[in-house]
């Protein structure tokens, strides 16, 4: 099932968008802020796929240079990923048993 990115989502391909001055390369400070932008998602309950994602910058319009697309996809899976592999940690609960 492929998921329609929502609103929220979409705000934020915005943001990262307005926020990466030099659409052909991105800067080491720009992929920090573009994985806090898609782990603020994340944590917001807001879920997105990653074809829709790439389906986004490719059709945008500004992002010319498709290295730079790929990287933003890329990134927007591994947070997502990174996300999904801990979860399961976050639901164990604090039992004293000493397993």
């Amino acid at each position: 099932m492929v998921l329609p990115l929502t609103n929220p989502v979409i705000i934020k391909l915005n943001e990262i968008t307005t926020f990466v001055q030099d659409k052909s390369k991105l800067t080491e400070i720009e992929v920090e802020e573009i994985k806090k932008i898609f782990r603020g998602l994340i944590e917001k309950g807001e879920r997105y796929n990653v074809d829709e994602i790439e389906f986004w910058f490719e059709n945008e319009g500004s992002w010319k240079i498709k290295e730079p697309r790929v990287r933003i996809t890329n990134l927007s899976g591994y947070v997502q990923d990174k996300y999904q592999q801990t979860a399961h940690l976050r639901i164990i609960p604090d039992d004293n048993c000493g397993c």
